[in-house]
């Protein structure tokens, strides 16, 4: 009795804590905003691209409230969906207050969202993997930390990742497109369809990239969870048979287990759902775009404002990605060559790694996110903060990944140096495009090495529960 009242009261104080560290984290974006100005971040390439800069969304609202589209003028690239919604606030003005105050709290509110979905997530993953190695009997390989959890370290990360704060305090709108793909997995972890292919439908109208990870979220809605590779757990419905054949009825229970916790087959019921939610939601969005746009160009211009101008990459401003500078020095002659090339990079990468993955669909959605942050058309800090969050989620099976100091250290000096050589070229004019091109080459280097290591030690922890089964007496 007294060790059940223990595990309540530590339970208790895990909970308090991070909601302590939650509030604490609202409570210094609030102080940032209110020295916006001073801080000018805005107006950092880093922070705000042709897709997510509020300012943009402030043109094209003023544009559409002038009667005219809002793609007019070549300004705003993002969805007439985010204008209706976001578009009000930013003409919302608080005396005495900072400008864009609204939008602000808007902002803080999706990263607290976002972060309690992941906490969520995260917790259904470690009851999945705990449930999982109980069954293989390798329950005392169990991690957890004692003082958070890895959904709480998952969500902590996310909400003090400066990358992050810079985002919500910088006015992208980087936090509403990653509270949608946040959405989406934590309804295809729930087993809710309809949930999840919303967050879908919507993380895909916002960005496009997110479309690839409908592969993921089918395979977290036929497989279910994260989980050893499934074939260890058939040796061990069929081994238990073979070895003592007056088992039967034992092995017929344990296969029964099986099956309930872990299924083997997949199963075609919720992923059905989820496309036909995924159809009915879809149809929905183009249904009130269409009406948002209807006496300004209609859909067709919507697609050739958006979609169109993330795939021929017609902004060649300065940005943390790699396509910008490499468009500005290709031959004409060219250009649709490489665009193809770029963009087909992604597609090449999503049927190995999903026959490779497809026992930890999470994991696997977090790998495709890091790649097309990596060779999407105007990345920003707002997707490798996403991308960081979700690494948490895996950090006690990634334990083992080598090169984490040298990755820390990585993102902390491009981070510094970045901003340093944006400066030295365009105000100073002692540098040249190379400088601050060097350090968006670096970050992607970076992010490779984090991508290719997470995966190796993903691989070699599965390999690490292989050997144990079948050494185990």
């Amino acid at each position: 009795m007294a060790e059940m009242e223990a595990k309540k009261e530590e339970k208790h104080s895990k909970r308090s804590s991070f909601w302590v560290w939650v509030m604490a984290s609202v409570v210094f974006r609030l102080i940032l905003v209110y020295f916006h100005k001073n801080l000018n971040l805005s107006s950092r390439p880093e922070v705000s691209t042709p897709l997510t800069s509020i300012r943009r969304l402030a043109e094209g609202y003023w544009l559409k409230q002038s009667s005219m589209s809002p793609y007019a003028g070549s300004m705003y690239h993002g969805s007439p969906l985010l204008l209706s919604l976001i578009g009000p606030l930013t003409v919302q003005r608080i005396q005495g207050k900072p400008n864009y105050l609204l939008c602000s709290l808007l902002f803080v509110l999706a990263d607290v969202v976002s972060a309690v979905l992941i906490r969520a997530t995260g917790q259904k993953l470690q009851t999945a993997y705990s449930q999982s190695l109980k069954l293989l009997e390798l329950d005392n390989l169990s991690r957890s930390s004692e003082i958070l959890s890895s959904g709480d370290v998952a969500a902590l990360v996310y909400l003090w990742n400066p990358f992050t704060i810079v985002a919500c305090v910088g006015l992208s709108t980087s936090p509403i497109e990653n509270l949608a793909i946040i959405l989406s997995l934590y309804g295809a972890c729930t087993r809710l369809p309809s949930l999840a292919a919303f967050g879908w439908v919507v993380a895909t109208h916002l960005s496009l990239y997110p479309a690839i990870l409908i592969i993921p979220l089918i395979f977290l809605l036929g497989y279910g969870l994260d989980a050893p590779p499934r074939k260890l757990f058939v040796k061990r419905t069929h081994g238990k048979g073979g070895d003592n054949p007056s088992s039967g009825s034992s092995c017929q229970q344990e296969e029964l287990l099986i099956q309930i916790k872990l299924p083997l087959t997949f199963s075609w019921k919720p992923v059905m759902h989820f496309l036909f939610w995924a159809s009915v939601w879809s149809v929905y969005v183009l249904a009130l775009c269409s009406l948002s746009v209807k006496q300004k160009g209609g859909l067709w211009e919507m697609f050739k404002s958006t979609y169109g101008f993330i795939l021929t990459v017609e902004d060649l401003s300065p940005n943390m990605g790699v396509l910008w500078y490499f468009f500005a020095e290709v031959f004409d002659f060219f250009r649709n060559f490489f665009l193809i090339v770029f963009h087909m990079n992604i597609l090449f990468m999503i049927l190995p790694l999903a026959i490779r993955l497809n026992h930890r669909p999470c994991f696997l959605a977090f790998v495709y996110i890091m790649i097309s942050s990596m060779l999407k058309s105007y990345p920003s800090v707002g997707d490798s903060a996403l991308c960081l969050g979700l690494f948490g989620l895996f950090i006690f099976e990634l334990a083992d990944m080598q090169f984490s100091f040298f990755l820390f250290s990585g993102y902390v000096g491009v981070s510094l140096l970045s901003p340093v050589m944006h400066n030295l070229w365009i105000w100073r004019g002692t540098g040249n495009a190379n400088f601050y091109y060097a350090t968006a080459m670096a970050f992607a280097c970076f992010q490779i090495i984090l991508v290719v290591q997470s995966t190796s030690a993903m691989l070699n922890h599965d390999r690490k529960l292989r050997k144990l089964y079948v050494t185990k007496p």
